[in-house]
């Protein structure tokens, strides 16, 4: 194939494409099916909720996703690579470079200030410490926090730091954010403000998102809903 065609076929493929995904546990003595033949898309800068009850493989499905686990069976592509073809460096590195994660705590560094927690992951991905402390602070500026950046953690206020935490997932202008329950552990109005701040930056970076939530009001300002319910996708 010619190597503009080519590249023109990668432009056009999804962002992520998980195909016919399953994902089986051993369980006293029985086989746990928590994910049964999934197969979804998400295109570049889409937005996708993904819904459902507790214990119904959400977090599985988002670590799959995120190259953190891997599938008993099916594929996964992720800007056009096959990832069951990668080994533990490669994936390391695609986790490190494309991938940025969300969880519902913070999980910041209590001995670096917002902005430091934001650089970090740039540091250790060779930025410079310039470069890196001007990607956080534009960062911190759109998350709302400029003028909290030399703040510990201790400091800021539980929808600060998890506003922070956003701003270190999108740190390296990863291409695709994976977020679970990002907003689970904050008040409603908090977490509304904050759910409005992850849609608008991750929106200005032009990343596609795959998060994970239980508040149906959320999910809805998204651009699709996927409901995980016994093992399978609906909404596709």
């Amino acid at each position: 194939m010619p190597r503009d065609q080519h590249m023109n076929d990668l432009s056009n493929a999804p962002l992520l494409d998980m195909r016919a995904i399953r994902r089986i546990y051993a369980q006293a003595g029985r086989s746990l099916n928590v994910l049964q033949d999934i197969s979804l898309s998400i295109e570049p800068g889409e937005i996708v909720a993904l819904v459902g009850p507790s214990g119904s493989g959400k977090s599985t499905l988002l670590h799959i996703a995120g190259l953190l686990d891997s599938p008993d069976y099916g594929t996964l592509t992720l800007d056009g690579q096959n990832c069951a073809e990668l080994d533990d460096a490669a994936r390391t590195a695609i986790r490190r470079d494309m991938i940025g994660f969300i969880y519902q705590s913070h999980h910041l560094l209590p001995e670096f200030t917002a902005c430091e927690n934001i650089m970090m992951p740039q540091m250790i991905s060779g930025v410079s410490r310039k470069t890196a402390t001007a990607r956080a602070m534009n960062l911190l500026s759109a998350l709302g926090l400029g003028e909290r950046a030399d703040h510990r953690p201790a400091r800021l206020s539980g929808g600060e730091q998890q506003r922070v935490a956003i701003g270190r997932a999108l740190a390296n202008g990863p291409r695709l954010i994976l977020a679970d329950e990002p907003t689970g552990n904050l008040d409603p109005e908090t977490s509304a403000n904050v759910f409005a701040s992850l849609l608008n930056v991750v929106r200005k970076e032009r990343a596609g998102a795959l998060i994970a939530t239980h508040n149906m009001d959320l999910a809805e300002q998204m651009d699709r809903v996927l409901e995980l319910r016994a093992g399978r996708v609906f909404g596709v």
